[in-house]
C-alpha cells in the first residue's frame, strides 16, 4: 500500500519510463507470452479514452443545445481509471457503477449508440429511454448501473459477487465509487461483509478530491483512503488514476488475486475531475490554478507523449484517430435524433407484471 501523493507517483513513473525500468506486474494477459504488451495495446488504450473524452465533450455541447436534459455528471479528466480497470475485467465479470458513468459504460464496451441514445431518452437507449445519463444499464455487458444515490451500488456489488460465491465461480464484480461514498455508511458494511465473506469484489474509490462540492480535507479527517481500507483486512493501495498504464497494473495485480480466492481488494485511484461536478454545478470551491495544475497530467496528454517518445504515434495517426472516433460519435447522435420515444402505451412496461398479479 503506498501513502505517496499522485505527483510523487508521476514523477517516479516518468523517471522509470526514461531508465527503462518496469513498474507494476507484467501484463502478460494483454500482451505477448513475454509479459510485453502486444503491438497496438497502447494505441488500443488511447483511443478508448480519447473515444470517452469526445463522447463527453459532444454531451456538453448536446446539453447546452436542450437536446440532453436532466443531470449530466461528466468523466472528464477521469478516462484513465474506466479503461485502466476495464483492461483486467473478462466478459463474465461485472460491473456496478455511480452517476458519473459514461465512461465505465463505454469502457466497458456498452455501444456509443445506445449510451447516447439513453442521455436523449430515446427508446433505443441501453435502458430504453427511462434512465438517462445517470442510469445506464446493459445487462448483455453485465454493467449494472448507473446508480443515482451515493454509494448506493456498493450493496449491489456486494450481493453480486457472493452469488458467484455462492455458486463457486472465478468471476469478479467490480465496483466503481467516489470519495464522497467512502464516507456513506454502505461502504463501510460493505467493506466489512466483503472482507467476512471473502467475496470476489475489487472496490475502485475514483478520488478526485471533491465530493460534489466538498473538498477531501474538509470530510474526512483522515484522507489516506487506501489505509482505511485496509483496516478491514483487504489487501488494499494506491494508485495514480491519471496513468492509464499504472491503473492496468494495479487492476490486473488486484484481480487475479480476487479470482484465486483471495478475497475482496480495494483500490484508490487517485484522479481529478476537469469540469465542475455536474453541468448545474457553478464550480466556486476549487482554484483556478489548481485545475489547470491537474490538466497538466492529462491521462490522454501523458500516454501520447510516451508514444511518440517511444515512437509508436505521430500526428498522422493521432489525427486519424481522433477523425474516426469523431465519426462514430456523429453516427451516434445521428442515430439517436431519429430514435424513437417508447410509446405512452407502455408507460407501465417493467413497473407492474405482464400478467398484473403477483404471482
Amino acid at each position: 500500500m503506498s501513502s505517496t501523493t499522485p505527483q510523487h507517483e508521476g514523477k517516479a513513473r516518468s523517471a522509470a519510463r526514461k531508465s527503462g525500468r518496469k513498474k507494476g506486474p507484467a501484463t502478460a494477459s494483454r500482451g505477448n507470452p513475454d509479459g510485453h504488451p502486444a503491438p497496438g495495446h497502447h494505441l488500443s488504450l488511447l483511443r478508448r479514452m480519447l473515444a470517452i473524452r469526445r463522447f463527453e465533450e459532444r454531451c456538453v455541447e448536446l446539453y447546452s443545445g436542450a437536446k440532453i436534459r436532466g443531470f449530466v455528471h461528466l468523466y472528464i479528466g477521469e478516462e484513465a481509471v474506466a479503461v485502466g480497470v476495464n483492461q483486467a475485467l473478462r466478459e463474465e465479470d461485472a460491473v456496478v457503477s455511480t452517476y458519473r458513468e459514461h465512461g465505465h459504460a463505454l469502457a466497458r464496451g456498452v455501444p456509443a449508440d445506445t449510451v447516447m441514445a439513453e442521455m436523449y431518452g430515446k427508446a433505443t437507449g441501453c435502458s430504453r429511454g427511462r434512465g438517462g445519463s445517470m442510469h445506464l444499464f446493459d445487462a448483455t455487458h453485465r454493467f449494472y448501473g448507473g446508480n443515482a444515490i451515493v454509494a448506493g451500488g456498493l450493496p449491489l456489488a456486494a450481493g453480486l459477487a457472493l452469488a458467484d460465491r455462492m455458486r463457486g465461480s472465478t468471476r469478479v464484480t467490480c465496483c466503481f465509487f467516489g470519495d464522497g461514498a467512502f464516507a456513506e455508511g454502505e461502504f463501510h458494511e460493505t467493506a466489512n461483509l466483503a472482507a467476512l465473506w471473502r467475496l470476489p469484489l475489487l472496490l475502485v474509490c475514483e478520488n478526485n478530491l471533491y465530493a460534489m462540492g466538498t473538498s477531501l480535507a474538509r470530510e474526512h479527517a483522515q484522507t489516506n483512503l487506501a489505509m482505511r481500507a485496509a483496516s478491514y483486512g483487504m489487501p488494499a493501495w494506491t494508485v495514480d488514476g491519471m496513468d492509464v498504464l499504472a491503473v492496468e497494473a494495479a487492476a490486473l495485480r488486484a484481480t487475479e488475486s480476487v479470482r484465486a480466492g483471495n478475497g475482496p481488494h480495494f483500490l484508490e485511484a487517485q484522479t481529478y475531475r476537469f469540469r465542475a461536478h455536474s453541468m448545474y454545478d457553478p464550480d466556486r470551491y476549487r482554484a483556478k490554478s489548481e485545475i489547470e495544475e491537474w490538466k497538466g497530467r492529462d491521462p490522454l496528454k501523458g500516454l501520447a507523449e510516451l508514444m511518440r517518445s517511444e515512437g509508436k504515434l505521430d500526428d498522422r495517426v493521432m489525427e486519424e484517430l481522433d477523425k474516426e472516433v469523431l465519426a462514430e460519435i456523429d453516427q451516434s447522435v445521428q442515430r439517436a435524433e431519429k430514435a424513437p420515444l417508447e410509446p405512452v402505451a407502455d408507460l407501465l412496461r417493467f413497473v407492474t407484471s405482464e400478467t398484473g398479479s403477483m404471482a
